[in-house]
């Protein structure tokens, strides 16, 4: 039988549920366990697919193409272990299900209510996916804050399952703030007392607090948030602000997490083998080198946005002993007269996935400069398309060579809209989405980093490189290095002329783990550590 915890987060937003969650499951699958993870949105946003990055931050896709929470990628970097649909669900979902079944007569004429129609969509999934996995363990995180108005079905859903499954089966993990006050030199626990407080007024009792600080914090403050808010004492967990996430899992099982939840619920293992954990960290506090890589988005100022590609290259660093240093450059704000000053100081380029025609131009500019001063270049789905649209152009000749995204009426649409998508008009989950493969060119530079014919690779676009163009842009030496196995779709190009050029179509950053970096970033990050080394013999001499 499956057991379920739940976490919830009290105070303040922000506090890491995400992290704690992904912590937890990676120690419980060391323990021998299977895991698995879901995430719960309270927003009524169907999915993510169509908010702001600015406002979401990036759109995690899974292979089976569902657009998810961008925790669902902490999940898969900490646990390794590939998520699904049932691994997302948002308020806008649940009453999407619930309306539409409805409208079907699937009531058969009942008066739909919150409860016990949407906890009853809500438990369903969560249900759902505890047996699709076939997990031992199924880690469920509730978004937002205890206390939103939107939380409340969900808290309740969660809530009716502890009912159902017994304090045996079920746990409780509430993540909350333990502020440092400087003016009277102490911590202070009234707002997780608080917050505990909110919680149980929604009938549920949290097994295990785990309290956020930035520093750590005396005995007399666990054993007072342990009194107050009814838990054992040493289920009061420190989880203190740290230098790197990935610390998150150590720190969190020398403080005892993982063996206070398998007491609570009753799961005999074996103590976690770390070994190859705390490896990662050792690998981690060495590194020694040090590499500049630029990302040249629309998006820049919101970190977030790009959450998987800034992981990926700190896994490549990881690997190679190099700490990445990320150059953040708004595309609107690159031209031609100014890329050169941009530019001059970063070792790579990524431009990385996007829609819109904002910046696109900055990042037309941004990639020209990359392949005339055979900088290490990788174009990332638009990214791609980028490097397409400005060899058409500079090199083979295409005057206003463009994409039909940008403009319709483009003389030389290079990249055009899908086949499959003419005629689409609904935005939400109606892309190319999820895991597709692709066949990698024998000799190229792609297959030499992947090692293998045939990879697997997850997809989130509209349009496509246009066929029609194949032959006049490979003659004049951008070449088609990897494509669908019927070779219908170019899937990734490279320039064989430069070191490091390459441009895929796919999102390689949704399949980085820590402990198994891409190889495209490794190659990014090889190639970025040479192009610095001979740039500095350039200077020395």
């Amino acid at each position: 039988m499956t057991k379920f915890i739940f976490v919830t987060g009290g105070v303040v937003s922000g506090l890491g549920k995400g992290i704690t969650a992904a912590s937890l499951g990676r120690l419980l699958k060391q323990r021998g366990l299977k895991v698995a993870a879901q995430k719960l949105d309270p927003y009524i946003n169907v999915d993510p697919g169509t908010m702001s990055p600015f406002q979401h931050g990036e759109v995690f896709v899974t292979d089976d193409g569902a657009e998810t929470d961008l925790d669902l990628g902490h999940y898969e970097r900490f646990i390794d272990e590939d998520l699904t649909k049932f691994s997302n669900l948002t308020a806008g979902k649940v009453y999407w299900n619930v309306l539409n079944r409805e409208r079907t007569g699937g009531y058969l004429g009942q008066t739909v209510q919150v409860i016990p129609h949407i906890t009853g969509e809500i438990k369903n999934f969560i249900y759902s996916g505890a047996e699709k996995s076939g997990a031992d363990v199924l880690i469920t995180e509730i978004g937002g804050t205890v206390g939103d108005i939107e939380s409340q079905p969900f808290l309740e859903a969660a809530r009716q399952i502890y009912l159902e499954k017994g304090h045996d089966n079920c746990l409780f993990i509430h993540v909350t703030l333990v502020p440092y006050l400087k003016g009277s030199n102490e911590h202070k626990s009234k707002p997780t007392q608080h917050s505990v407080k909110e919680l149980r007024s929604m009938g549920i009792s949290p097994n295990i607090i785990v309290a956020r600080a930035d520093e750590p914090f005396d005995e007399s403050i666990k054993a007072k948030i342990s009194l107050f808010c009814n838990v054992k004492p040493d289920c009061v967990i420190q989880n203190i602000t740290l230098p790197c996430i990935y610390e998150a899992p150590l720190v969190l099982h020398e403080n005892g997490l993982d063996e206070v939840v398998c007491r609570e619920l009753g799961i005999t293992t074996e103590k976690p083998d770390l070994t190859e954990w705390k490896e990662l960290i050792y690998r981690i506090r060495s590194r020694e080198k040090e590499v500049t890589i630029a990302i040249v988005g629309k998006y820049v100022r919101f970190h977030d946005a790009y959450l998987s590609i800034i992981e990926s290259l700190n896994h490549a660093g990881f690997d190679k002993g190099t700490m990445v240093k990320i150059k953040w450059i708004e595309s609107e704000t690159v031209t031609e007269q100014n890329v050169g000053e941009k530019l001059n100081d970063v070792s790579g380029i990524i431009v990385p996935g996007g829609f819109g025609d904002r910046g696109i131009e900055g990042k037309i500019t941004a990639c020209r400069y990359a392949r005339e001063n055979n900088i290490p270049y990788l174009g990332i789905c638009l990214g791609m398309q980028i490097a397409v649209i400005e060899f058409a152009r500079n090199v083979c000749g295409l005057k206003g060579a463009h994409s039909t995204e940008f403009n319709i009426d483009s003389p030389h649409p290079v990249i055009a809209l899908m086949e499959e998508q003419i005629g689409i008009t609904q935005k939400g989950g109606t892309m190319r989405l999820g895991a597709y493969p692709c066949k990698t060119r024998e000799g190229s530079k792609i297959r030499l980093l992947y090692g293998r014919e045939l990879i697997s690779e997850r997809h989130r676009h509209r349009y496509e490189f246009n066929n029609a163009y194949r032959k006049i842009i490979t003659d004049n030496g951008l070449k088609i290095c990897g494509t669908s196995p019927d070779d219908s779709l170019v899937e990734a190009v490279e320039l064989p002329s430069n070191d490091f050029f390459i441009g895929v179509q796919y999102h390689p950053e949704f399949k980085s783990r820590p402990n198994k970096p891409h190889p495209l970033f490794i190659g990014l990050v090889d190639a970025a550590l040479a192009y610095q080394q001979r740039e500095k013999l350039n200077k020395a001499n």
